[in-house]
């Protein structure tokens, strides 16, 4: 079973176990969060289309935490001016994992969706999997500084001539 809620000022297609970075919403991080603006549901055998949304139907989430997202850099200047200015952003961002969908009657939880990491184990700022350095290659040896005065003798030097010699 899947739908598509509007939440965050977005609207997101979701199933049981599907992680979403949505705007902040002020639940604390491991309390649930309950979204009642189900725009669409499909269970497998029938599909339901809101007007604009599915009465009694809800997405129960779960918050796993409060962060900011990317940087963004605005910069602007006027040419000639010699004016310039920098301002830059983070938004504020909530992560939520989907724990069940309710539709007429009909739920479907975590327990039906295929097994992912859970949130307890896998720390967003960290890979799932780890990657394995490759070996080191030995050490490199510096150049000794005793053949610099012999090739420096056999070397020749190149031959100037002025304009005058012709």
């Amino acid at each position: 079973m899947y739908a598509v809620v509007e939440v965050g000022g977005a609207q997101w297609k979701v199933e049981p176990g599907t992680r979403l970075l949505i705007n902040r919403l002020q639940t604390a991080p491991g309390k649930e969060f309950t979204i009642e603006q189900v725009l669409f549901a499909n269970d497998g055998k029938q599909q339901q289309v809101g007007r604009p949304y599915i009465d009694g139907a809800k997405v129960v989430c779960e918050v796993i935490e409060h962060r900011l997202g990317d940087k963004t850099i605005a910069y602007h200047y006027r040419r000639r001016e010699n004016w310039r200015k920098t301002r830059g952003h983070r938004q504020r961002l909530t992560r939520l994992v989907v724990k069940s969908i309710s539709c007429n009657g009909v739920t479907v939880g975590e327990e039906h969706a295929p097994k992912r990491a859970s949130s307890a184990a896998v720390k967003p700022h960290q890979p799932a999997h780890t990657v394995h350095a490759a070996p080191k290659a030995a050490p490199h040896k510096p150049r000794t500084s005793v053949l610099k005065p012999q090739i420096k003798s056999l070397a020749k030097k190149p031959v100037t001539r002025s304009k005058r010699e012709g």
